[in-house]
């Protein structure tokens, strides 16, 4: 038997896996209301911030794509494959959390 594909993976990785989505979520929520408070003028905001919206999608979903493509090609596990794949959103949904709240 060929053991060159995992297809059942370790609990650990499935609740690691698990965290980051949940992070992910929770900071992009966070960040979804205070960009919405800005737009509605109830706090300060820059004034390239709704482009930046955009344009930050935009380039986590390239990173998001090359990072997937990366780890399936050396043959990780799905788990890892889409850590992979969450990385960049997360990257990016922490730093616009700290950004929008002034904390470094």
């Amino acid at each position: 038997m060929n053991n060159s594909f995992n297809f059942l993976a370790a609990p650990s990785a499935q609740i690691a896996l698990m965290s980051q989505m949940t992070r992910i979520a929770i900071e992009s929520q966070f960040v979804i209301g205070m960009r919405v408070l800005g737009m509605m003028g109830m706090m300060n905001q820059s004034p390239g911030e709704p482009f930046r919206m955009v344009a930050e999608k935009q380039a986590a979903a390239t990173e998001s794509l090359f990072a997937m493509t990366r780890a399936a090609s050396r043959g990780a596990s799905a788990e890892r494959v889409m850590s992979a794949a969450l990385r960049p959103y997360g990257k990016r949904t922490r730093a616009n959390s700290r950004r929008l709240t002034g904390s470094r």
